[in-house]
C-alpha cells in the first residue's frame, strides 16, 4: 500500500503536525488530492446508482489492480469514487475534523497504522463495529489487535503490512568489492541493524564515486525501531519513548549513520529522494514490502536487474493501514460490504500482484504471485518468501495515540538536525525531546 508503506509519507512542518494533532507516512505516487467528501446518494448521472466514496492517502492499489471495476461489475447498482490525499499529515487531521462534526466523511476511510490507536481510543464511537460482520481470524493477530478497542469493537479491517527487507544495488556492491549474493549479505548483517551499519562502513571504503551506502539515517531508524518489542508506549499505555531500549538502539544506529559519510542525507519521499533512486546515488534502502513498487517506479529502466532484495537483519514492520466505515455514512450496509471485499485475502493477493503491497491475511500468502516484470526487476529475488518469512515473525508492538507525532519528531527533527544541519547527537535528541513534550502537553 503505498508502500506500506502507503508504507507516508511526505511530511509538513512538524509545527503544523503538532497543531493538527497527528500525521504520517504514506503517499508514494500520483493522486488527485480531491477534497470532496462522501455521503452522496447517487453518482450524479441520474441513473440511481449508489456512489460509495473511499478516502485514502497515497496509493492503495485498488484502482491500479482493477478492483473497483471488478466490484462494480459484480454490483451494477454501485459506483466507486476514490478521494486521495497524498500526505497523511494533511489527510488524518481532516478526517478527525469531519468525524467530530458527524458529517463530510467518506463512506470508507483509510486509517494509517500510526493513527489507528488514536482512532481506537478517541474515535471508536464514530466507526461501525466491523467485528460483527467479518471473521477477524483472517488477519494476523497483532494486526487485528491494533484496530480493536478494549471492549472488543473492531473499527478497521487490515489492508497491507510492511514486513522489512533490504533492497540493494548489486552493481554498486560489486564495484565496492562486497558480495552481491542475497543470502550471503543477509548472513553478514543478520541479528541486528548495527551489523547492517557495519557493512556500510565496508562499502564506503571502496564506494563508487558519487554514491553512499544508504539513503538516510531516518531510514535506518524506522527499520530498527519497527522491530522493537516496545518503542514509544508500553503494554499498559504509558509513554516510555525516553527510556525505551528499542528507541535507544534504533537512535544509536541512526546516529552512527548520520555522523558518518555513509548517508546520502536525503529526506524520504521528497523530490530529491526520488532523484536519488533515478541517479543511483545510494546502494541500499530499508525496504518494507510496499517500497518495491516505489523503487521500480522511481529507479526506472536503468535499475532493472540491478536491484536485489535480501532478508533484513531482524523482523520489523514499517507501515500498513486499515479501512473503516464511519457511522455518519448514509450507505453503511453497502460501505461495510465493499470494505470487507477489498480487504479479503483474495483481493489483498491481487494488490500484491500489482504493486507488492503485502497482505495482512496469512491465508493469502500461499497464492501470492508478484508480476513477472517486478520479479525480473529485482533480479528474480524470491519476494514472496522473503516478505512472508518476515511477516510471520514480526513482534507485537504496543502503539499509542501519539505514536506518529513522536515518531515524526525523532525522524524529522532529531535525526535531520544531526544529518543535515551538523548538530551533535545530543543536540538532535534535545530538539526531538522538546517537540515530543510539546505534543504530549508536558
Amino acid at each position: 500500500m503505498r508502500t506500506s508503506i502507503r508504507r507516508s509519507q511526505r511530511l509538513m512542518a512538524l509545527a503544523a503536525v503538532a497543531a493538527l494533532t497527528t500525521g504520517l507516512l504514506a503517499g508514494c505516487a500520483d493522486d488527485s488530492d480531491d477534497d470532496s467528501s462522501g455521503n452522496s446518494g447517487g453518482d450524479g448521472s441520474g441513473n440511481g446508482k449508489i456512489t460509495l466514496t473511499i478516502g485514502t492517502f497515497g496509493v492503495f492499489g485498488y484502482k491500479q489492480a482493477g478492483l473497483y471495476d471488478e466490484y462494480t461489475k459484480l454490483h451494477p447498482d454501485i459506483s466507486i469514487k476514490e478521494n486521495v490525499t497524498t500526505r497523511t499529515d494533511v489527510y488524518w487531521p481532516k478526517v478527525l475534523t469531519r468525524l467530530q462534526a458527524g458529517s463530510g466523511t467518506d463512506d470508507i476511510q483509510a486509517i494509517e497504522i500510526g493513527n489507528i490507536t488514536e482512532a481506537v481510543q478517541t474515535q471508536a464511537g464514530k466507526f461501525v463495529d466491523l467485528g460483527k460482520d467479518v471473521d477477524t481470524s483472517q488477519w494476523l493477530d497483532w494486526k487485528n489487535a491494533q484496530a480493536t478497542s478494549k471492549d472488543g469493537k473492531v473499527i478497521g479491517l487490515g489492508t497491507d503490512i510492511g514486513p522489512m527487507a533490504v533492497c540493494y544495488r548489486k552493481d554498486l556492491f560489486r564495484k565496492a568489492g562486497l558480495p552481491t549474493d542475497r543470502t550471503e549479505l543477509a548472513a553478514m548483517w543478520k541479528g541486528d541493524w548495527s551489523k547492517y551499519v557495519d557493512v556500510g562502513k565496508q562499502y564506503m571504503k571502496k564506494a563508487p564515486k558519487g554514491t553512499k551506502f544508504v539513503d538516510s539515517a531516518s531510514s535506518v531508524y524506522n527499520a530498527a525501531v519497527g522491530g522493537a518489542s516496545e518503542r514509544y508506549y508500553d503494554k499498559d499505555g504509558n509513554v516510555v519513548w525516553d527510556r525505551s531500549e528499542g528507541v535507544k538502539k534504533a537512535w544509536d544506529a541512526a546516529m552512527t549513520v548520520a555522523t558518518s559519510d555513509m548517508s546520502a542525507k536525503l529526506k524520504q519521499f521528497d523530490p530529491t529522494w526520488d532523484q536519488g533512486f533515478a541517479n543511483s546515488t545510494f546502494a541500499t534502502v530499508a525496504c518494507p514490502a510496499w517500497m518495491i513498487g516505489y523503487i521500480e517506479q522511481k529507479s526506472g529502466d536503468s535499475g532493472k536487474g540491478q536491484w536485489d532484495v535480501a532478508a533484513a537483519p531482524a523482523a520489523s514492520n514499517w507501515g500498513g493501514s486499515f479501512l473503516g466505515v464511519p457511522t455518519a455514512t448514509r450507505h453503511q450496509k453497502e460501505a461495510v460490504a465493499l470494505a470487507k471485499w477489498l480487504t479479503a485475502p483474495e483481493q489483498q493477493a491481487k494488490v500484491f500482484a500489482k504493486q507488492a503491497s503485502f497482505p495482512s491475511t496469512p491465508s493469502a500468502y500461499a497464492s501470492l504471485k508478484p508480476q513477472a516484470d517486478t520479479t525480473a526487476y529485482f533480479s528474480n529475488a524470491p519476494l514472496t518468501q522473503i516478505f512472508s518469512d518476515a511477516a510471520k515473525t514480526i513482534p507485537s508492538q504496543p502503539l499509542g495515540p501519539k505514536d506518529k507525532p513522536i515518531d515524526n519528531a525523532i525522524s524529522d527533527i532529531g535525526i535531520l538536525q544531526v544529518e543535515q544541519k551538523g548538530k551533535s547527537p545530543a543536540q538532535g535528541w534535545d530538539a526531538a525531546s522538546k517537540e515530543i513534550k510539546d505534543v504530549l502537553g508536558q
